[in-house]
């Protein structure tokens, strides 16, 4: 009797150091009970253009013709198929520079760095107006993405066509947070006006629905830690098979003393 009880409790011991309970609160999102809205500032959200930004700008009016000299010429792309080759034409794009400007053409060099879409939009038909008087401006951010890396299932760049994502709909395409994901300490890293800025959020309170960091801007990247019980097997992990062997001689070493 003394032997399995002896037994049993080594076979404890090592269970309990190979796991390690985990409250719920460690898991669920936005917890708090206490309701919650949006400041108008966080839900009316807007993308503002940063440098290195690649635009695409499209000039139209009722005659054509005299839009036409203020858009990029597009050019011929070809490709060869077993078919033949096959051409089509692509529009050329603007890449906003250090200092947030754009080389439009005849304007020459517009500043829309810092502006959001509408805004730049704004800014372009005033610009024109002396020259198209009825300009329809189509703008749009095509480089436009964010990275998640860390404990997510599908860790990577994502590329958003919207030009608008919160951080919940980055982390779902992302595949959401394996189990092992801390959920209470996200680290998001954004460059604003050219320094990068560390900022931590905390998925399980419903606060950060109201956080500057609920809605992500391009070229942010999502890093979500691992959590206790991740840093703790990765420890024991490697070590389990040596626990078991020492336990199984320590076992044999008292079947053959107590015999």
């Amino acid at each position: 009797m003394k032997f399995v009880k002896i037994c049993s409790f080594l076979w404890v011991l090592v269970v309990l150091i190979m796991t390690s309970c985990a409250s719920k609160k460690d898991f669920l999102y936005l917890q708090s009970t206490a309701a919650s809205t949006a400041t108008e500032s966080v839900s009316s959200y807007e993308t503002t253009i940063q440098p290195d930004d690649v635009l695409l700008l499209l000039i139209a009016s009722e005659n054509a013709e005299v839009s036409a000299p203020y858009n990029l010429k597009a050019y011929s792309i070809l490709n060869t198929t077993e078919a033949g080759t096959i051409g089509r034409e692509q529009m050329q794009t603007y890449i906003v520079d250090k200092q947030g400007h754009i080389d439009f053409p005849l304007l020459g060099m517009i500043k829309v760095g810092g502006l959001t879409k509408a805004q730049a939009i704004a800014l372009l038909k005033d610009k024109l107006k002396d020259h198209v008087k009825d300009a329809v401006i189509n703008l749009r951010i095509l480089n436009y993405k964010v990275t998640v890396l860390g404990e997510v299932n599908k860790p990577g760049a994502i590329t958003i066509s919207s030009e608008r994502i919160t951080l919940l709909e980055a982390l779902g395409m992302a595949g959401d947070l394996t189990i092992y994901g801390n959920r209470k300490n996200l680290l998001i890293v954004r460059e604003v006006d050219g320094v990068k800025t560390m900022n931590r959020v905390d998925i399980t309170q419903s606060d950060f629905l109201t956080s500057p960091f609920y809605y992500l801007t391009q070229n942010d990247v999502v890093y979500v830690e691992p959590n206790k019980t991740r840093i703790n097997s990765s420890v024991i992990g490697p070590n389990v098979t040596v626990g078991i062997s020492i336990v199984s001689l320590i076992i044999t070493v008292i079947v053959l003393v107590t015999r």
